[in-house]
């Protein structure tokens, strides 16, 4: 599969972008965060993990992306479909790409400008910094009414491709299973291995794996893995988020060690019910409470979920992003959206299961990207 995009799909986005902010009354977007200015220039790397320099991308109400970044960035932004490139030598103590950032905004004549302020969004630049910038604007910065957001909601054919190659990669490590996890081995040791088959079917790095094992059930699903041997009865489940090409997956799987008693059985079924429940219902025009009530239903009788909170959410650039399936959430749903569906039950004692699929929205009914998994939760 081909890498990148072609420069039609950041025209596009851009195009799109400013004529919602026309509606808006903003002469410029100001965007700080990987993923923003990724879906604008397709700018990846890795070098994000540093938080010691800023990087800038500003969206005029015409024309292309300006890029005000550190030199160091300068030989891979120039790989892009942007031209305008503009550096400092960063870090710098004194001043860190503010009079740069600050001089290209007025060179706009930008009074109204708009940055995400909504939910998941952040300023990656130190908060003296943005005081310096916003003292020194020509013009004031408010909301930009999640124009991002928005955009970055539903996927183009290209981007929902790369997603659906995520999932097909972990879902081909999660079919080798049997290679790494038995009785004894440790799950610390599972984690490490599962990893390493992730990469090995094709994975670029695997940001995010969680999960956990016990007796009937787990007690989170958000704890580092531990050191401890894999028994008969565990319930051992992994959330792999992947990345490939930039796009990430987010689905687990169960397994159990040995043969499963008939309570886990039975709570797996349940949870694959809750899938195909909001599955029938998940089509352009749902809203996410609809789909969160649907499995609520099955998982819990309709009591309203667990402490858990949600039931799924967005995915995409990110590993969770946009739209949450919680009963307060009125998104509705369009096609071309990447969407997790994400049951939990309790199984007593402190302990629960998870089951998590990926989709595709569409006009009808959904494509699953995730490979579907059995009612039967598979021994090891």
């Amino acid at each position: 599969m081909q890498r990148g995009f072609a420069r039609a799909e950041f025209e596009a986005r851009t195009m799109a972008a400013q004529a919602m902010m026309a509606q808006q009354g903003l002469d410029a977007l100001l965007l700080t965060t990987e993923a923003d200015v990724r879906y604008f220039t397709g700018y990846l790397t890795r070098f994000w993990e540093s938080p010691s320099r800023p990087w800038f991308l500003v969206l005029p109400a015409q024309g292309k992306p300006i890029a005000v970044i550190p030199s160091i960035g300068a030989p891979l932004m120039g790989q892009t479909w942007l031209d305008d490139i503009r550096t400092w030598r960063a870090p710098d103590v004194l001043d860190d790409g503010v009079s740069l950032l600050v001089d290209t905004l007025n060179s706009l004549h930008a009074l109204e400008i708009g940055t995400p302020m909504g939910a998941e969004s952040h300023l990656r630049m130190p908060l003296a910094d943005w005081a310096r910038v916003q003292a020194a604007l020509s013009g004031t910065v408010r909301d930009d009414a999640r124009i991002v957001a928005t955009l970055r909601a539903v996927k183009s054919e290209a981007e929902v491709a790369k997603i659906s190659q995520a999932c097909a990669i972990a879902g081909r490590a999660f079919a080798r299973m049997d290679q790494i996890a038995r009785k004894g081995v440790t799950v610390a040791q599972v984690f490490r291995d599962f990893q390493r088959l992730c990469l090995e079917e094709g994975a670029d790095w695997v940001p995010y794996l969680a999960g956990g094992a016990g007796q009937g059930g787990y007690g989170d699903v958000i704890s580092p893995a531990q050191d401890v041997p894999l028994a008969s009865g565990d319930v051992l489940m992994l959330d792999a988020g992947l990345v490939w090409d930039g796009y990430f997956c987010d689905f687990d799987r169960n397994f159990s060690i040995g043969a499963p008693t008939a309570e886990t059985q039975s709570a797996h079924a349940r949870l694959i019910d809750a899938v195909e429940s909001a599955a029938a219902i998940a089509r352009e025009g749902t809203t996410a409470a609809q789909l969160f009530h649907a499995m609520d239903e099955i998982v819990t009788g309709g009591a309203g979920g667990s402490d858990a909170g949600r039931l799924g959410h967005g995915l995409g650039m990110q590993l969770t992003e946009g739209l949450s399936l919680i009963p307060q959430d009125r998104t509705v749903l369009k096609a071309g959206m990447v969407i997790t569906l994400e049951p939990g039950i309790e199984t007593g004692d402190g302990r629960m299961i998870v089951h998590e699929e990926d989709i595709l929205i569409t006009e009808g009914a959904p494509r699953f990207l995730s490979p579907r998994a059995s009612r039967d939760i598979a021994a090891l």
